[in-house]
């Protein structure tokens, strides 16, 4: 299953990313903290989706009350 994501509240505008039997692959992110985010997307690969969420929810990024990881925690919990 492929899932499009826009978040709120961050520099990034868009997430992109499958899930095929619960573990998340090809994670793209636009916008925000390129290097960053390609060190999330690589962290991500290949890992199960609740896990993920587990560790990601509830992050903030600075004075913001979310963050990217935040974001595609969100994004993933729209697949339930």
């Amino acid at each position: 299953m492929h899932k499009t994501y826009k978040p709120k509240g961050t520099c990034s505008v868009q997430m992109d990313f499958d899930v095929e039997d619960n573990k998340i692959h090809n994670l793209k992110v636009l916008g925000g903290c390129n290097g960053n985010l390609k060190g999330i997307a690589a962290l991500v690969e290949g890992q199960d989706v609740n896990v993920v969420k587990e560790k990601l929810k509830g992050i903030k990024c600075g004075f913001r009350d979310t963050s990217c990881p935040d974001q595609l925690a969100k994004a993933l919990e729209e697949l339930d």
